[in-house]
């Protein structure tokens, strides 16, 4: 199993990726006009980090559940709390 501390490293690992990879994709994403029939996207901001679920998800694989729903539900919520905690507290 993955301790706390290789988590927290990974999810800082993770969170300049992502950081990273949105100034690309915002420097380089060219939308075009509405006019031309395309549809407009949302920029909607969501909810959880996009570094969150990907710590999530590299988790689940590293661990031995069969089920994602009880990995998140008895796994993530219950032990791994502590380290959202920390991370948005600084």
């Amino acid at each position: 199993m993955i301790t706390t501390d290789k988590v927290t490293e990974m999810f800082c690992i993770l969170d300049e990726f992502c950081k990273n990879l949105d100034a690309e994709l915002t420097k380089n994403l060219h939308i075009a006009p509405i006019d031309e029939g395309y549809k407009r996207m949302r920029n909607r901001k969501g909810q959880m980090p996009k570094s969150e679920i990907m710590i999530i998800l590299l988790c689940y694989h590293f661990g031995s559940f069969r089920n994602f729903k009880h990995y998140y539900l008895f796994f993530i919520k219950e032990h791994l709390a502590s380290c959202k905690e920390k991370h948005y507290s600084k």
